[in-house]
Formats: C-alpha cells, sequence, structure tokens
C-alpha cells in the first residue's frame, strides 16, 4: 500500500483538491508541503499531534515538510473555530515559542541536511507594505466569499473584527511566499482550515499560472465532541514539564471505548492490519487497545522508557499496587506543615495538584472523592501527619486522577 492508500485507509484525508495529482505527488516523494503552526503557547499539544505524525508518514515516503511558524499570523489572530479574539503576543514571546515547537518537532521530524524546513512568516507578513498587499492580493479575493466562509460564520454573531478578517488573506499569502521561496506545493490543515486553504490555492494559480494543491486532515474529536487533548483541566501538551509522561499516558489510557481504534489508526505507527484485527476485540480486551494505543503516543513523544515507566506506574496503582516507584509524584516541605507538624487535606490537594483551589478540594471531599492511602476521607477538617509521608503517600481524587506526595525535607 503506498503513502496516499494508507493515509485513506487510517481515516485522516478530510478534502483535497485534484486528488489525482495529488495522489502522485505523494506517493512519488515529490511533494513539499508546509502545515501551520501558531505559537500561541511555548509547547505544543496533541491537538497538534495528528499534524506532527502527518509529517513524519509523509517524510518517511520521501516528501519534504515545511513547519511554518506562524509569527506574523500571531500577531492578528486566527478566528477559526473561536468565539472571541486572541491575545497579542510580543515578537519575543513569538520566538520563544518557536523555538520551543522546534525541538519538540525533532521528535517526530528530521531537519538535517535540509530534508525539511522551518520557516516564520513574520519573515514576510512584517515586511508588507499596505498598498501593495492591497493590490497584489486583495483584489484575488471577493469579500462575499470571504464571509461565506465556515470560519468567519462563527464570529458573525458576536462580531468579527477588521483585524481577524485579515487572517485568510495572510495565510494565502503564505503559501504564495513558501510556493515562490520553497517550492512548496501542496499544504495541509485541519478541516476547518479549508477555506483558508484554497485562498492560497487559488492564489497561485491566478497569479502565476502555476498549480498547487490543498488536502485537510480530519479533525480528530472525542465521544463528547470536544476537540483532540481537550481535558476538564486545560490542555495536554507535549511538554513533559506541562503534562508529565504518566498524565499523557493516562489521557490516552481513558480515551472512549468508540474512539479507540479511531485513534490507533491515525495516530500510531503500527500496521493497519494489527490495528484490523482488534476491531473483533470487545468488553475487557478494549482496555487492552487502549493500553497499546497510549504506550505507543507515550513512546512517540517521550521515549520507550518514559512509556515503560508510565504504563507500570499506571498498572501499579490500578492493581493496587500502592506505592509504585513510577507513579506520578508531588512534594511539600516542612514549610506546609502546622505546628503540630501535619498538614490539612485541602492544603495537601492544592499541593499535589490535584484541585485548581480550596473551594474545589472542600467539595471533592464532601463528595466521596478522596482517598488517601486507601482510604476515602468526607470530612474536609481532617489532617494527615507529616511523618506518614516519609515513603510517599498516595493521595488520589476521583478514579483517574492521583500523586505519591513525599516530604521534602
Amino acid at each position: 500500500m503506498q503513502i496516499y492508500e494508507e493515509l485513506v485507509a487510517r481515516g485522516l484525508i478530510a478534502q483535497v483538491t485534484d486528488e489525482d495529482k495529488i495522489r502522485d505527488l505523494v506517493n512519488n516523494g515529490k511533494a513539499t508541503f508546509y502545515i501551520g503552526f501558531d505559537p500561541t503557547a511555548d509547547s505544543l499539544h496533541v491537538g497538534h499531534f495528528m499534524a506532527l505524525c502527518l509529517m513524519k508518514r509523509l517524510q518517511m515516503a520521501g516528501n519534504k515538510p515545511i513547519a511554518l511558524i506562524g509569527g506574523g499570523t500571531a500577531m492578528i489572530g486566527d478566528p477559526s473555530g473561536r468565539t472571541d479574539m486572541r491575545l497579542m503576543m510580543t515578537p519575543e514571546t513569538i520566538q520563544h515559542n518557536g523555538d520551543c515547537f522546534k525541538k519538540q518537532m525533532s521528535r517526530f521530524i528530521d531537519f538535517s541536511d535540509g530534508k525539511a524546513l522551518m520557516v516564520n512568516n513574520a519573515d514576510w507578513l512584517m515586511k508588507l507594505n499596505y498598498v501593495e498587499l492591497l493590490r497584489e492580493v486583495g483584489a484575488h479575493f471577493s469579500v462575499n466569499r470571504m464571509l461565506a466562509a465556515e470560519c468567519y460564520k462563527q464570529r458573525m454573531e458576536r462580531g468579527l473584527s477588521f483585524l481577524e478578517f485579515n487572517y485568510m488573506i495572510m495565510q494565502s499569502y503564505d503559501f504564495y511566499m513558501l510556493f515562490q521561496n520553497y517550492g512548496c506545493n501542496m499544504q495541509f490543515g485541519g478541516d476547518d482550515q479549508w477555506s483558508n486553504m484554497l485562498g492560497g490555492t487559488e492564489l497561485i494559480r491566478r497569479k502565476l499560472s502555476k498549480d498547487a494543491y490543498a488536502m485537510t486532515i480530519t479533525l480528530l474529536l472525542n465521544s463528547e465532541g470536544k476537540k483532540m487533548g481537550k481535558t476538564q483541566s486545560g490542555a495536554v501538551w507535549l511538554d513533559p514539564n506541562k503534562t508529565s509522561p504518566f498524565d499523557f499516558y493516562q489521557y490516552w489510557r481513558n480515551v472512549a471505548d468508540a474512539d479507540v481504534l479511531k485513534c490507533l489508526r491515525m495516530l500510531t505507527f503500527l500496521p493497519l492490519e494489527q490495528i484490523d484485527e482488534m476491531d473483533k476485540w470487545e468488553g475487557s480486551q478494549l482496555n487492552r487497545a487502549k493500553e497499546i494505543l497510549a504506550y505507543e503516543l507515550t513512546a512517540l513523544v517521550h521515549g520507550e522508557e518514559e512509556a515503560k515507566k508510565a504504563q507500570e506506574g499506571a498498572r501499579a496503582l490500578f492493581a493496587g499496587g500502592g506505592n509504585a516507584a513510577d507513579m506520578p509524584t508531588a512534594e511539600i516541605t516542612e514549610a506546609d506543615l502546622d505546628e503540630n507538624g501535619c498538614i490539612d487535606l485541602i492544603t495537601l490537594l492544592l499541593k499535589a495538584g490535584l484541585v485548581p483551589t480550596r473551594s474545589e478540594g472542600r467539595r471533592a471531599i464532601e463528595q466521596g472523592g478522596v482517598t488517601v492511602d486507601g482510604e476515602k476521607i468526607t470530612d474536609f477538617k481532617a489532617v494527615i501527619p507529616g511523618e506518614k509521608f516519609a515513603d510517599g503517600l498516595v493521595v488520589k481524587r476521583g478514579k483517574k486522577n492521583f500523586r505519591k506526595v513525599l516530604l521534602k525535607k
């Protein structure tokens, strides 16, 4: 099976222009393609995960990826899928975030010897003369067609700023510049970006009378319809300092039954034949499929060693293994103890990162969702003696959130 057919079989492709030509380029390693990343944080999250896996697959097949950092577009903000404007960032913050991205991307993409590129659209967008842009690019865009685009519809009710209205033109100009300067002949993105991507494809064809192509990848949704990577506590980051390898593993271990095979196909590099065999699995066998998914993706992001530790820690906890060495940990200090050498339970939950506020901690305790060393505690005034933390004490909120808490001397 060639790479384009594999992408289809894995359910990765949502829409394409000129499918026969795209198939030929991709299968013969002739695609130089880009995917854009807005540097709105200092870490990628699992919402970017599918794009990174796609770039890796295509590079393995001989194609050349370009990771475009949106240093210029981040100064404006993408209205797609949003009900409000993004906050604007300083150039220094954007540069820092872009540097962090490249370090993380290097686990997936080989940037050596020109096999892949990372470029920043600030290099051309920040130098644009507005009147020249209107003459060179604006004349090729119909306002009526732009307002009909899905990415703008969602913002129209609350008010779409002129600043954001320019985003489609900026993204289209990116493809135009990448085509001119780097021979980029194809762009990829989530299917919510289709209108923006068509704008760039049409701009190249109108101005240069040359072919360029667009392909969108299917947005992976969980069973609740939320975008991948969002939890009640926020995004699941690829940076281990923001989301530990254990918590990353647990995120994937806890995907819905209906999503596990879809995630295995789209995100792992396991053979499709192996995944197809899992179609027959049901009941408790699906938990095994979730373990495979969690292990494979944790190994991709954090390495085999961290994946093994996360898996062993999870198995130890849910098998009643208690203080397994590979559980996620937190620390308290003697300064956190009162005059009697104890710590109150709400403070313990806060220090362990299991609740964001004292009021939420009290609510969790009173609702019976907190256990300490296997014992459920419903008294929010409860205190724990400091000596109990010598070897680590397992504090658990709900079924899936826990820490082994140690007293730092």
